[in-house]
């Protein structure tokens, strides 16, 4: 078993978060004046507020001294090193070589890879200026109107969101976006679209993935029907490493986009993944996301650990989760982000944070002896009050927040982004301050209510309070800053995974299913040799009915 809960830090922060528990956030405000500017920190052009966090200065030194203990920055140091942080695979980690400039030198193995990796994203630009531009003919000789992004995961997440949260700047073809085997997405993506004028992104590594080469064979036969298999070289491009796989299905060789196996699928929109990205927002505006974040790398690589984003949102949610959860109740993070474009960020951060946390065994193989990540949810702000907002404020378990808020809106209605604005400060205020059986009370007595009537009328409007939340800031949802908040919650993830002792960049968990998966589809097909659980096979033997 794991010796983490019982090291001198853990007991440590584990015997201080018993008296921190019984105590209240507003009294934290009360006692330091300065609290607000002493729990705050900026990067990458973000501004953290975390003084609403159920946190002494106390905390926050034992907090270090944990992160000191597992040794924070030796790891972050081997991540940017281009070291195999990734044992299990044997392979470095190393997405932030897919941000850094030109001239960088960061190395994988002794290779310097940034010439491979601008040479990709020369490629890429290239190409979608093409699109863009028009320059680019289908087999008809008329331009792309539309792009159809085919994948899953990694592969469809990333750029899925990032396409939606910059739509407002989009001025290339329109955007459209299928990852479900179920054909009903397919069907709804390609409703409306004619052949002639659309170009399909066939995005998977190994080009083999169950779910993205069904709905990119289904879509091949669509365009096929219409303009026979000459076309398919003219309308459909390849975000792969497995050549033979690309021309077989034929794709011209010309028209693949690699990457490498350092890459991870959710930490990929970075890399060729983004193809999509580049097209629909065009080549600068791609390179300012990548900016972004590679200002928020270098933030984390460079800033003491006290006024380190990433390393204080990761040391947060382990007080959260480990510490004071274990009193409270906390099992999942909510994020709420105060955009409709950031609709869907949180799908995104789903992947990142519970596939690269969702682990039980170390990073030496033996079981963990704590709770690793926490389950991850949430939705738009004004959207989520009306919905689970209830339960975060009334509900009998604690459920930390993390508020994201871009302060200028991209539209005219400057009345929403004042509303916009006063909302996610006011839903922060009232998670930590409450409202006491005493103050409701003398709301309902100056209302007029008195006697039994008054009391039986005073406890479902009592909110306990003492909620903890983050509060980020951005100037406005750009690429830059967009960049910046996705390699923050990058980082965070990495930084939880090195406070666990576990390894955040494999995902092993996925492979059953999809095994399993096989097994089903073979036995439908009427193999009687495939071994299925009596369950499984009664189901399956219903299904086929």
């Amino acid at each position: 078993m794991s010796t983490l809960t019982e090291s001198p830090a853990w007991l440590a922060l584990r015997q201080h978060a018993e008296q921190v528990a019984s105590g209240r956030i507003a009294a934290l405000f009360a006692a330091d004046a300065q609290r607000p500017q002493r729990f705050s920190a900026e990067g990458a052009g973000l501004f953290l507020d975390y003084s609403k966090q159920h946190a002494d200065p106390q905390a926050l030194d034992l907090l270090l001294a944990l992160a000191r203990q597992q040794d924070l920055q030796g790891w972050i140091g081997r991540m940017f090193a281009g070291e195999a942080i990734n044992q299990s695979e044997h392979r470095a980690a190393f997405h932030v070589a897919l941000r850094a400039p030109r001239d960088a030198a960061l190395r994988v193995d002794g290779v310097d890879v940034m010439e491979q990796v601008h040479g990709v994203l020369d490629r890429m630009c290239a190409f979608a200026e093409q699109i863009r531009s028009g320059a680019w003919l289908g087999a008809t000789g008329r331009p792309i109107t539309d792009v159809v992004n085919i994948g899953i995961g990694g592969s469809d997440l990333g750029p899925r969101m990032v396409c939606r949260a910059l739509a407002v700047q989009a001025d290339g073809p329109r955007m459209h976006f299928v990852a479900n085997v179920d054909g009903a997405q397919l069907i709804s993506a390609l409703h409306g679209l004619e052949p002639a004028t659309t170009l399909f992104i066939i995005t998977s590594k190994t080009f083999t993935t169950l779910e993205t080469m069904t709905n990119a064979g289904a879509a091949r036969s669509w365009l096929v029907a219409a303009l026979g298999e000459a076309a398919v070289s003219r309308h459909f491009v390849a975000v792969s490493t497995n050549r033979a796989a690309v021309a077989k299905f034929g794709i011209d060789a010309a028209n693949v986009f690699e990457f490498w196996d350092w890459v991870g699928g959710r930490y990929s929109l970075w890399s060729a993944v983004g193809l999509s990205i580049v097209v629909a927002v065009g080549p600068a505006r791609f390179r300012d996301l990548l900016a972004g974040a590679h200002a928020m790398d270098e933030h984390f690589r460079g800033t003491p650990p006290e006024r380190n984003l990433p390393v204080l949102l990761g040391l947060l949610s382990v007080w959260n989760h480990n510490f004071l959860g274990s009193r409270f109740g906390a099992r999942s993070q909510v994020v709420a982000a105060y955009a409709q474009d950031l609709e869907y960020f949180v799908p995104w951060l789903q992947q990142l944070e519970m596939e690269s946390n969702g682990k039980s065994v170390d990073r030496e193989g033996q079981p963990v002896d704590l709770a690793t990540t926490p389950a991850l949810w949430g939705d738009v702000g004004t959207n989520g009050q009306h919905a689970f907002f209830q339960m975060l404020h009334q509900g009998a378990v604690i459920h930390p927040v993390d508020f994201v808020l871009p302060l200028r809106a991209a539209h005219p209605l400057q009345d929403q982004q004042r509303m916009l604005i006063a909302n996610c400060l006011a839903q922060s205020a009232a998670l930590m301050l409450g409202k006491t059986a005493a103050q409701v009370r003398a709301e309902l007595q100056a209302k007029g209510l008195t006697g039994a009537a008054l009391e039986q009328a005073v406890p479902p409007r009592v909110f306990a309070g003492n909620r903890p939340s983050n509060t980020i800031l951005l100037p406005q949802l750009d690429p830059y800053h967009l960049g910046a908040v996705l390699a923050l919650y990058e980082h965070r993830t990495f930084v939880e995974s090195v406070l666990w002792n576990t390894n955040a960049f494999d995902q092993w968990g996925v492979e059953l299913g999809k095994q399993l998966a096989q097994s089903v589809l073979a036995a439908m097909t009427g193999d009687q040799q495939v071994d299925l659980d009596p369950s499984t096979r009664a189901l399956l033997a219903r299904s086929l009915a």
